[in-house]
């Protein structure tokens, strides 16, 4: 039983779950990621590790889809079906020197048993994090335990700066600082555009890809992904990469394929489901 000890809010449709999996919580290190099948009729979907102890550990979910919508649906007390992993090649962790790690909206989460390891290891870790306004800011204070520096970047200005994660980094290069290593979780043209940015300087820059993914152990093939013009699978070659080697266009134009289908089944799942628990709440109020 993979029950949920405890589930809060971090922002909009964005939820922190802490399920208990001692077998993964065991063996996980930074960087890896389980599939959770929350219902036996459910989708299984990869979540990287957010954080965790001997006995839990951490998942960040956004409600995007009717799994996810289920998952948000679901209280603490309650169990998933199926939490397999850990999955991946964990993070090299290092003594680097100077390690940027960059995270976008929920690509903060995973970003920070990261940055915690390179810390550990004697690394001076500059956080910069990002989110579309404040309340998308996710994790600011553990985030600011696990880093040296923390930088907060806000689309609309509400908080920190206004401006893209792309604008920090490109400013902490142009200020001459000593950058070992950068890695960017995020949105893909997050990421793409964060390549973009340390390319010209020869910076290593690792990226964690999130991308179609059903089994977790290269069967499939659905997370194949093009690396220095290599076919990859995430689940077994990654989920991390050479950001400068990502074919991102093709990543986007793969991640695109089943929109309309999911945004289909979470509409269906909503008024199903929710519209029907509502209708129960207000026939109990009557």
């Amino acid at each position: 039983m993979y029950t949920i000890v405890h589930k809060e809010p971090l922002a909009p449709r964005v939820s922190r779950y802490v399920v208990r999996a001692p077998d993964v919580a065991r063996a996980r290190q930074a960087g890896q990621f389980v599939i959770v099948r929350p219902r036996d009729d459910s989708e299984r979907i990869p979540l990287t590790i957010a954080d965790g102890d001997s006995d839990t550990i951490s998942l960040v979910v956004q409600e995007v889809g009717r799994t996810t919508a289920v998952m948000a649906d679901m209280k603490a007390g309650q169990a998933f079906a199926d939490v397999c992993g850990p999955l991946g090649k964990p993070t090299h962790i290092a003594k680097l020197g100077a390690v940027v790690m960059v995270g976008g909206g929920i690509g903060i989460a995973p970003s920070h048993p990261i940055s915690q390891a390179m810390k550990e290891a004697g690394n001076h870790v500059i956080a910069i994090l990002g989110g579309r306004s404040r309340e998308y800011v996710i994790m600011e204070e553990e985030m600011r335990r696990a880093s040296d520096e923390t930088i907060i970047m806000t689309d609309d200005g509400s908080y920190g700066t206004k401006g893209f994660v792309t604008q920090a980094l490109q400013l902490l290069i142009d200020q001459g600082r000593a950058i070992n290593e950068v890695v960017a979780i995020g949105p893909a043209i997050m990421m793409k555009m964060v390549c973009k940015v340390t390319a010209p300087y020869k910076i290593p820059t690792l990226v964690s890809l999130n991308t179609i993914m059903i089994d977790g152990t290269g069967m499939c093939g659905g997370c194949r992904v093009s690396v220095g013009g290599a076919t990859k699978f995430v689940c077994v070659d990654g989920p991390e990469f050479d950001g400068h080697q990502v074919d991102f266009d093709l990543m986007m134009r793969r991640q695109a394929m089943y929109v309309e289908q999911e945004r289909e089944a979470y509409e269906a799942y909503i008024k199903q489901h929710r519209c029907q628990l509502q209708g129960q709440m207000e026939a109990v109020r009557q």
